[in-house]
């Protein structure tokens, strides 16, 4: 594991059970803002249950991608109390948490 994916997976660990943030919200936490991809790419790669890679979406309220699809990614959202709606979260402010 690199030290960057170490960070991203620090910080996505901060995300609250209910909660959402994203790809950017990341990248300018762990200090690279125009990593924004390569955080994306960093969690797509993780394997650990303990990430929960699931609430990161994008920056337009897209759920964007999941390595176990995102049909997977939605009802994982959805449990947690979201709401999403052609693939995209609902009332995106009220749920977003900044690491």
């Amino acid at each position: 594991m690199t030290r960057f994916q170490e960070k991203v997976y620090a910080a996505c660990k901060k995300i609250p059970r209910g909660k959402i943030s994203t790809y950017s919200a990341i990248a300018h936490a762990i200090g690279k803002p125009t990593a924004c991809r390569a955080v994306g790419n960093a969690l797509n790669k993780n394997r650990s249950s303990d990430v929960p890679c699931h609430r990161v979406i994008c920056s337009n309220g897209r759920v964007g991608g999941f390595a176990h699809g995102t049909r997977a990614k939605i009802k994982m959202l959805t449990v947690e109390g979201l709401k999403i709606k052609r693939g995209k979260l609902l009332f995106f402010k009220s749920f977003f948490y900044l690491p």
